[in-house]
């Protein structure tokens, strides 16, 4: 099929304004980036529990449910992550569009991936949360024993290994969970996510 023969019905479909207007929320991306083990995982379930018992309504994407299902097919090359990183943004947008508080949690490793996805998903609606905690603190953790299997050499292109992380330039906030704890994180994911999910409709 080429692109001449797709005739997009966007404009007959009901709009995010309305979806919004249904479930009383401004949709918002959540962007959690960071190393294996630093708590990106941890943090957007955290968050998302408790924008749960405050009446909003998430959804969590993480490695996890997005590499055992649509992008099952990608491995970890250069090519194949950056893919994986166009995918959840491409799929991120079509939540935000719903009205979904949309929490992803990916290293994402470099600003170029993380541009792609503020790009893909609107950067109205691009919140880049950096969970800084520090290298040995991750290793330490190695909770699935990613690291020792990096370091022996049995993964190839390990992110803090064997394959380099780039700081993000500007997020919107960091976190160390080696000095913060899971409640004082999700007191100041509160106070960035907020005004966002609250802000009036135009």
């Amino acid at each position: 099929m080429t692109e001449k023969n797709i005739y997009p019905i966007f404009d007959k479909m009901l709009s995010r304004k309305d979806r919004e207007a249904l479930i009383g929320q401004h949709a918002v991306m959540v962007w959690f980036t960071g190393l294996s083990g630093s708590g990106k995982s941890t943090l957007a379930i955290a968050l998302e529990r408790e924008l749960y018992k405050r009446g909003f309504f998430c959804r969590i994407l993480d490695g996890d449910n997005i590499r055992s299902g649509i992008n099952n097919n990608l491995g970890f090359t250069e090519a194949d992550r950056i893919e994986n990183i166009r995918r959840i943004a491409e799929v991120s947008k079509l939540f935000i569009d719903a009205g979904v508080i949309t929490i992803a949690a990916f290293i994402s490793p470099n600003n170029e991936m993380r541009e792609m996805a503020a790009d893909i998903i609107g950067r109205d609606d691009f919140l880049e949360v950096y969970v800084s905690t520090p290298l040995e603190e991750c290793e330490r953790r190695d909770v699935k024993g990613l690291y020792a299997k990096a370091r022996q050499g049995e993964i190839k292109n390990f992110t803090g290994i064997s394959a380099p992380f780039e700081v993000p330039a500007h997020p919107d906030l960091s976190l160390d969970t080696s000095v913060l704890s899971i409640e004082e994180s999700v007191d100041r994911l509160l106070e960035l996510v907020y005004p966002h999910i609250l802000k009036e409709q135009d």
